[in-house]
């Protein structure tokens, strides 16, 4: 019966021009790396994905969780594997390093993690030498720096999802007190991910209407605190989450989906990535988040974002704070 129902479509299909195919490779199947896993899935991302974990019965089981949903979306070939089965692969996306634990600060991780990189990233030249290296673990900014230096790839082929959710949270909560969409509203979160970031009041607008152009110290008193509570809230958020059930994983799922279809679909996406500095407002030698054009060559290049005094001081002490720790690493 198989034979009689399948034979002629075999036969047609066997003489099509095969079309590029997506692939991608996750590394670490916890929360968020799954959590992007499904995101992808859903949004049709990828062609192929890989899921990679020094845990194999956990990725194994993570694919058989997905592949049964497969009936309901986009074909995806989907498969627990090794770095060996990403050698085609388009990107690679690293989740994998030490949990960030309550009350820890992302800052506090470094130590685990570079350890952890040490082991990884050379095993990632080596099976996957032409993918771009997108990272997710935290501390993103370090990880991103570490993961250019262990790699020795050039900076546009290595990103960290940065600010990417600091920005969606601060458009968020900016756009449910102003009771519109946060589509319509812009705004940017840049420098560290994490306690040192910086809210860009001044670029802050709804259809090119700012909401305080000369930045937060010029606007009156009651707009000034309630401005300065909703970044609060954007900062601590993480901390707030992990408090509450152990990690953050469905936001940055669908962060993490952005910045990958940003690439593969070539889209010249205007994002707040961790990428290398090299001069940008003084700053150079540290992965920091500034609005960069994604495209499929990584990140093309980064916008030159005029600031005010007062927000620049606030990016220099950001840069300050991540290269107090870059000297601290040993990526020997």
């Amino acid at each position: 019966m198989f034979d009689t129902l399948f034979s002629n479509t075999f036969e047609a299909s066997s003489q099509r021009r095969p079309l590029p195919r997506r692939k991608g490779v996750i590394i670490g199947t916890g929360q968020v790396g799954m959590a992007i896993a499904y995101a992808m899935l859903i949004q049709n991302t990828l062609d192929e994905m890989v899921l990679v974990d020094v845990n194999r019965d956990k990725a194994e089981g993570e694919v058989m969780d997905l592949v049964h949903g497969l009936p309901f979306v986009e074909p995806t070939r989907i498969m627990a594997g090794t770095l060996a089965d990403g050698s085609d692969a388009d990107i690679v996306i690293i989740t994998a390093g030490a949990k960030q634990r309550p009350g820890e600060t992302r800052l506090d991780l470094v130590q685990r993690n570079v350890a952890i990189f040490k082991d990884m990233i050379p095993e990632i030249v080596r099976h996957c030498p032409d993918a771009l290296l997108l990272v997710v673990s935290n501390p993103v900014d370090i990880m991103t720096y570490v993961t250019l230096r262990l790699s020795g790839f050039p900076s546009h082929s290595v990103l960290g999802s940065g600010t990417v959710l600091d920005t969606a949270r601060f458009r968020y909560l900016l756009a449910q007190k102003l009771t519109i969409d946060p589509r319509s509203l812009h705004a940017y979160i840049i420098g560290e991910h994490g306690d040192s970031e910086v809210p860009v009041w001044s670029k802050a607008n709804i259809s090119g209407m700012n909401l305080c152009e000369s930045g937060l110290v010029a606007c009156d008193e009651g707009d000034r605190a309630l401005l300065e509570s909703i970044f609060e809230q954007t900062r601590n958020a993480a901390y707030e989450i992990i408090q509450r059930k152990g990690a953050t994983c469905y936001a940055i799922g669908l962060g993490v989906t952005q910045i990958v279809q940003a690439i593969l679909r070539d889209q010249n996406r205007v994002m707040t990535v961790s990428t290398l500095l090299q001069g940008q407002h003084g700053l150079e030698n540290l992965c920091l988040s500034l609005p960069a054009v994604v495209n499929r060559s990584g990140v093309s290049r980064i916008l030159n974002l005029s600031l005010p005094e007062t927000e620049l001081a606030q990016l220099r002490h950001s840069a300050e704070t991540l290269q107090a720790v870059i000297r601290e690493l040993d990526l020997s």
